[in-house]
């Protein structure tokens, strides 16, 4: 988070200089393992829902990339807000996953899926959290109703761009649309002071956030952690105990 990793090496050292506005107390008797796969998916989900989308309860979501970290702490945080939560995957065997994290529906990731939404859904739903990212932005943008949101804050589905893309022509009138990248925090514009860390960690610890590590590795076993994230069989945050 604040470019840990992008822009500011450390991410596997035992001692780094972090910057000052991206450090703050937090009390827990959760491990640090499982402290250390919080911050990154359920802060950044907090900011997009809450922020971004400005979700209330009895909304209708659609997340698209709800296997990722991302999305999982995203339905997580959406359905324990009361909003009726849609999460979209391409793995048919992860439906039981999303469905204990609280999706009221699961649906299969798909060219179609904008006409299938909109059959249930014919007004629009009222935002979609989109983690595929460019690739299928403009099917996103088509799902929802007028002044609902659309916010994109992963890129799963790669960084390759929307091919001659037109606002004027392919953008739906009246449908808000943002980005939110967690290397913001930190930042002047983004504190950390807007996410309640310390109530997302007793949340956490309560059971309420299903946030524990999917796999927690040594440090002689990096290249083993790799394997599995690249391999896309991780299903949620793997954490390396430096």
């Amino acid at each position: 988070m604040g470019g840990m990793g992008r822009t500011i090496d450390g991410s596997y050292a035992e001692y780094t200089c972090a910057p000052a506005t991206n450090v703050l107390p937090i009390q827990s008797e959760l491990s640090w393992e499982e402290l250390a796969a919080i911050p990154e998916s359920y802060a950044t989900a907090w900011a997009c829902l809450h922020g971004n989308l400005a979700l209330a309860v009895g909304q209708t979501l659609v997340i698209r990339g709800a296997t990722s970290a991302l999305g999982q702490a995203a339905v997580n945080i959406a359905a324990q807000a009361g909003a009726r939560v849609i999460a979209i995957t391409r793995n048919r065997d992860r439906r039981s996953i999303l469905e204990r994290l609280g999706a009221h529906r699961v649906d299969l990731e798909g060219p179609d899926l904008e006409r299938r939404v909109r059959e249930s859904f014919p007004g629009g739903v009222d935002a979609v959290l989109e983690l595929v990212g460019n690739s299928t932005i403009l099917n996103s943008l088509a799902m929802v109703r007028r002044g609902g949101r659309v916010c994109l804050a992963g890129f799963l589905g790669g960084l390759e761009p929307i091919p001659s893309f037109s606002p004027l022509l392919q953008m739906p009138s009246g449908v808000h649309f943002s980005f939110f990248g967690s290397f913001m925090f930190g930042s002047p514009e983004f504190p950390l002071s807007d996410v309640p860390l310390q109530t997302i960690v007793d949340r956490a610890t309560a059971g309420a956030y299903q946030a524990k590590p999917a796999a927690v590795f040594r440090f002689e076993e990096i290249r083993e952690a790799h394997r599995l994230m690249e391999a896309n069989r991780a299903h949620g945050k793997l954490v390396v105990r430096v």
